[in-house]
């Protein structure tokens, strides 16, 4: 599915304000619960979301002013964002939500076409035209939100949003061993391929399950004979 760029910073905003909104009124005993991704508390999560926001303006500056400044300083600075979160009290770590996002916000507004055309270099040591940061914040927020436990699904983003999560994951998928699956979206009769070992195992779905499954998040898929579906292994 092709997407445009107003179309990611459509998702980015609507992403961010489902994260914000699902965590407010949380104290600590609520941060403190299992969010949907094994291993990971809400709070984490949070901090997670946090410090992308502060990495991605890091790449926004680049952009802006022609400094190189990388996401992170360090390999381990994306980790010691997260484990942030862990010591902050509720308050706090909302405040640190709000105001990341804000200042994200903010300063992408205030770049110009030729600076959005900027070469920036993503933490995956990606070099992307600065256009591509709106995209990897809308992953960032829409996808974790879901992951945050309260309620939001993947039937509540944007069906847009979903088929172009789709294609992206599915890219990545391919670039690394794993079983071939022809996915079939309901309703749309909509097909996916994706390459890899063996014959494609047939999926057919809603397309809130076919993102779920591919992100590795839960899903309600089985295969065509009734049997689970294929283990993939981690998509970032």
């Amino acid at each position: 599915m092709t997407r445009s760029f107003d179309d990611a910073r459509r998702w980015a905003e609507l992403g961010t304000d489902l994260v914000i909104e699902a965590v407010a009124g949380f104290d600590d005993e609520a941060y403190d619960a299992p969010s949907g991704l094994p291993g990971w508390q809400r709070r984490q999560l949070v901090a997670h979301v946090a410090a992308n926001a502060d990495a991605l303006g890091n790449l926004v500056h680049w952009a802006a002013t022609g400094e190189e400044t990388p996401m992170y300083a360090s390999p381990g600075e994306r980790a010691a964002g997260i484990a942030r979160g862990l010591g902050m009290p509720a308050a706090d770590l909302t405040g640190w939500l709000r105001r990341s996002a804000a200042e994200l916000a903010a300063s992408t507004a205030g770049l110009t076409e030729g600076q959005w055309r900027t070469p920036v270099v993503t933490a995956q040591g990606r070099t992307v035209p600065a256009t591509e940061l709106p995209w990897m914040r809308s992953r960032e927020v829409c996808v974790h939100a879901v992951d945050l436990d309260t309620g939001i699904t993947f039937a509540d983003l944007p069906a847009d949003f979903l088929g172009a999560l789709c294609d992206d994951v599915i890219a990545k998928r391919a670039q690394a061993p794993g079983p071939a699956l022809r996915l079939t979206e309901t309703g749309t009769g909509e097909v996916r391929e994706l390459p890899g070992d063996g014959e494609p195992t047939v999926l057919t779905g809603p397309l809130a399950e076919i993102t779920a499954y591919l992100t590795g998040r839960g899903h309600a898929l089985t295969a065509a004979d009734g049997g689970p579906v294929p283990p993939l292994g981690p998509w970032l």
